[in-house]
């Protein structure tokens, strides 16, 4: 008797969690690389206090930690809803469409983040929430 093999796919929504899960090291980068041209004596990057460093940047680099800080609490809901969406057997084409979406959006969020562009951040983050909550359902019957 044959049995078929399965073989798992690694599907573009999962290539996108991967990306998802890069974001927030994206803007610690941004949050950082600034201060990495001077000495920590000089007020620059210093790695033996990351967090109180970064607790005392302000501006642009401050709102890039605090954009790390969001795109990490957006991630568990992501991985979530693209999983789910898989295991209910959601139309695949357009489960990765929808996370390609979600992660130009956050994208776009992250970007907006750092320009202190607050209201348009704030609309853009609504709607990657409603895409990844149409994520979520796609896959219900």
């Amino acid at each position: 008797m044959n049995t078929p093999l399965h073989v798992a796919r690694f599907t573009v929504a999962y290539w996108c969690v991967l990306v998802a899960a890069v974001l927030p090291l994206v803007c610690a980068l941004l949050a950082k690389r600034a201060g990495m041209d001077k000495s920590s004596r000089q007020g620059g990057y210093d790695n033996h206090d990351p967090r109180g460093w970064l607790a005392r940047q302000t501006d642009w680099r401050a709102r890039a930690n605090a954009a790390q800080a969001n795109s990490f609490e957006a991630l568990p809901f992501f991985i979530g809803a693209v999983v789910i969406a898989h295991q209910l057997g959601a139309p695949q084409t357009l489960l990765d469409l929808l996370a390609c979406l979600y992660i130009l959006l956050r994208g776009f969020y992250i970007m907006m983040y750092v320009a202190d562009m607050a209201t348009a951040r704030s609309a853009v983050w609504g709607v990657a929430f409603l895409v990844n909550i149409g994520i979520l359902f796609i896959g219900y019957r």
